[in-house]
């Protein structure tokens, strides 16, 4: 009986993980393939015929005033190594950083949105997600953004303003989460725009 037993689990072990680690894998990542090609290789962008960015990945605009910037990132933005700051709401570590943040944002935006206080920043231009590389950022920060980016670009507040509206997302199946704007695909229409 033990040998029985043992031939059991030997045929059980090699038919799951075959099946399971083997043939299933494989039958979903063709299934996803044929049905959603774009999102199966990356969700990846191209301009020009060259890889920009991927639609999921925050990159970094710091620096460069023409150009909404994407939420503050854990990972410096590197999509191979995404985690969040483990700091909890009594962390002094946290404070600290929270409160440079709001300062820098404060000196960026402040001088094309006259009365900005920390009060009004949204947590998207403050906080990292969960990720370290989420690639949105609140409706309200990219109405802030917008008066920089007009000005800088010499652009009308409108056209930034329908340019938002146009990479905006939705909430997920119209019940899941909140909008948010897409900063790398608005950053790449405001280029062509200019290029216009």
């Amino acid at each position: 009986p033990v040998m029985k037993i043992l031939k059991t689990s030997v045929i059980a072990i090699i038919s799951l993980t075959v099946l399971l680690g083997l043939a299933y894998p494989l039958a979903m990542t063709g299934i996803s393939v044929a049905l959603f090609p774009g999102n199966s290789h990356g969700s990846l962008i191209e301009r020009d015929g060259e890889v920009v960015g991927s639609k999921l990945i925050a990159q970094d605009f710091s620096g460069k005033p023409q150009y909404f910037q994407s939420r503050p990132s854990a990972t410096g933005y590197a999509g191979d190594a995404t985690y969040f700051s483990n700091a909890g709401p009594n962390s002094e570590d946290l404070k600290v950083e929270l409160d440079k943040r709001a300062a820098a944002y404060i000196r960026r935006e402040g001088r094309f949105n006259p009365g900005l206080e920390v009060s009004d920043i949204p947590p998207s231009a403050l906080m990292t997600s969960a990720s370290g590389v989420d690639p949105g950022i609140d409706e309200d920060d990219a109405e802030i953004q917008a008066h920089r980016v007009a000005e800088v670009r010499h652009l009308p507040l409108d056209r930034v303003m329908e340019l938002v509206d146009d990479n905006t997302d939705g909430r997920g199946l119209g019940l899941f989460g909140e909008p948010v704007v897409n900063v790398l695909e608005l950053n790449l229409d405001l280029d062509q725009e200019v290029a216009k």
